[in-house]
Parts: structure tokens; C-alpha cells; sequence
């Protein structure tokens, strides 16, 4: 016997307390994120404030070797404008590479890659072994335009309407059914709105 007490059987149960509460902290967290899936199992619904929005005047410089622009705010007015941020270390970007490759052949929107958080070199590479479908890239090395743009992470991918104004946003890869589902609809509707 080493002569301490037993603890009382009142203090064994407030060492469970911070048990419970952390379990239904944990179970309420897994709750909202489960209902912020679409039918696919991707987040999407993720709110954004830019909704309804003009799309932020962030200009961003070239990525250096492409021979093509940055991202110039006066590019997104104009005609209906997707802009999809992407990084060559995002697995679910390569995923969603050959969607972006089949909205590029559409003649009725535009399709600017917005490079999040990447090195111009790899970020080549990327664009170079898997084809380049965009008109325009621009580079955001520190993330501080993803900032301006509420990037929650990549891919992402915002509508924007000839007048400037952002019509929806696709946190996720974009999947088959999403480029013919949801982005199809949000291109028709952001057209609309000249």
C-alpha cells in the first residue's frame, strides 16, 4: 500500500468531463463538415462573401517562361471569365487538369489559371506535361492575393459574369459532373448578367 487516498469517486468524474465535451466538439465539427459535401462527397458549399461581388482588383504578375499575361482585373469584365486557382503540389489540381483542358475549348468563356502558392518553375512543369488551358496565368507566391479572393485552398475555381461580378464558386476539383452539372448552369446564368 503506498498510503495515499483513492481519489474520491467525485473527482473521477470531472477527469471525464474534458473527454465529453472534446467528443462533441468532435462530432459537431464532423457534422458540419459532412453537411457542407455535395452529392460527389466534395466540400462545395463552403460559403463565400464575394458571391454577388465585384471579383477583386488583384492584379498578378505572369508566370515567368509561358509567353503569356498575369491576371488583369480589366480581363474579367467582358465576357464570362473562369478563374481557377491551382498549384502543381495539389494532387486534386493534376485531378481536375483535363475538365479545365475541355471548358478551354468552349469559344464562350474565358479561362485564367491563378497559381497559388507555387514556384514559377514548377508551376511550368505542371502546365507543360499536362497541357495549358489557359489564356492568362497569373502567380501568387505568397498567398496574399488568395487572401483578397477568400481562397480557402486549391482547386478552386470562381464564375464571373461580363459585368465583373463573381456568380459562383467551386471549392474542390472539378469532376465531369460538375463541368457539365453545376459550372455549366453557373456559366449560363453568369451570361445572363451583361
Amino acid at each position: 500500500m503506498s498510503g495515499e487516498p483513492a481519489p474520491a469517486p467525485s473527482s473521477r468524474k470531472w477527469l471525464l468531463l474534458p473527454a465529453l465535451a472534446f467528443a462533441a466538439l468532435a462530432a459537431i465539427f464532423l457534422l458540419r463538415i459532412d453537411q457542407s459535401r455535395d452529392s460527389g462527397g466534395n466540400i462545395s458549399k463552403l460559403p463565400s462573401a464575394l458571391i454577388g461581388k465585384a471579383a477583386p482588383a488583384t492584379a498578378l504578375p505572369p508566370l515567368q517562361g509561358l509567353n503569356m499575361p498575369g491576371l488583369d482585373p480589366a480581363a474579367l469584365k467582358g465576357a464570362v471569365t473562369l478563374v481557377n486557382i491551382f498549384a502543381s503540389w495539389c494532387g486534386p489540381c493534376r485531378d481536375e487538369h483535363p475538365e479545365l483542358l475541355e471548358l478551354a475549348k468552349r469559344s464562350d468563356i474565358r479561362l485564367i489559371g491563378f497559381n497559388y502558392k507555387d514556384k514559377d518553375e514548377n508551376a511550368r512543369r505542371f502546365l507543360g506535361s499536362l497541357g495549358n488551358p489557359y489564356a492568362a496565368v497569373g502567380v501568387d507566391p505568397s498567398g496574399r492575393a488568395g487572401v483578397e479572393w477568400g481562397v480557402y485552398g486549391v482547386p478552386e475555381t470562381f464564375v464571373i459574369a461580363p459585368d465583373g461580378t463573381i456568380v459562383y464558386k467551386h471549392v474542390g476539383p472539378i469532376t465531369p459532373e460538375i463541368r457539365t452539372g453545376k459550372l455549366a448552369a453557373a456559366i449560363t446564368a453568369a451570361a445572363q448578367k451583361k
